[in-house]
């Protein structure tokens, strides 16, 4: 069974003046411990798929089922509560509680969680240790490097134990080896723990890694590239309608 599905996904600005199509009738489906990577042109739509696969945003028209659930019919309260216990994100501008250490960062999901406090940092202990950031636990974001502050990120996204992470960019504010170091780290997590990761992205350096790459452009899919099974299938935009 799919972890995620979409039917018809769509997703229109501006109906009422000059509508523009984001997201134009996107079907797709991803599996659980999958490594894929969204791409396109700027403004092809790929951040606003993502958004609506993490219930950030509500589509137009059509539906997003994790785990057969049906996202779209949650109400504004019943969606961030499934998003904080289902869904990990890991954003380009890092979005750490700069007063917090990499600690306190990583742990506050899982206190909103009402997880017990040994529960939760023998958890942020494992997960800093994964990262590579067990000896930084006690700094806070300032004291950091962009790459370590986005290795907090993914240990805070992954912190829930979500059913999937969605990351927007994550490499976009790195340089090469921060970006080859946090790419390795998020694979080894998608490899050992069978952790479920899907980039919104333009980096060809994550291309290079991914095993499934889903292309868009103007707010459709146009190409589904399966690269561990070493096969592409074009999409025929008449199969969309």
């Amino acid at each position: 069974m799919s972890i995620i599905t979409t039917k018809n996904l769509e997703k229109i600005y501006n109906e009422s003046i000059v509508p523009v199509h984001a997201i134009n009738n996107i079907s797709l489906s991803f599996e659980k411990g999958e490594f894929t990577a969204i791409v396109g042109p700027s403004g092809c739509g790929k951040t606003t798929l993502l958004n609506l696969l993490g219930g950030l945003d509500k589509p137009t028209s059509g539906e997003v089922f994790i785990d057969g659930i049906n996202l779209t019919e949650f109400s504004s309260n019943k969606i961030i509560n499934f998003r904080l216990r289902n869904i990990g994100f890991v954003f380009q501008a890092y979005n750490l509680i700069p007063v917090l250490t990499a600690k306190e960062n990583v742990e506050f999901i899982m206190e909103l969680q009402g997880i017990p406090k040994q529960k939760r940092e023998e958890r942020v202990v494992h997960l800093l240790e994964q990262v590579g950031l067990k000896e930084r636990m006690n700094n806070r974001p300032g004291e950091l490097s962009g790459g370590q502050q986005q290795r907090v990120a993914v240990a805070r996204a992954l912190a829930s134990k979500p059913k999937f992470v969605l990351a927007d960019e994550p490499t976009a504010n790195l340089d090469s080896t921060s970006t080859g170091n946090l790419l390795d780290i998020m694979l080894k997590l998608n490899e050992m723990e069978n952790t479920t990761f899907i980039f919104a992205t333009h980096d060809s350096r994550v291309m290079k890694r991914a095993r499934r790459i889903i292309t868009l452009d103007d707010g459709k899919v146009v190409q589904d590239e399966n690269i561990k099974q070493n096969m592409k299938k074009q999409v025929n935009p008449a199969d969309e309608n």
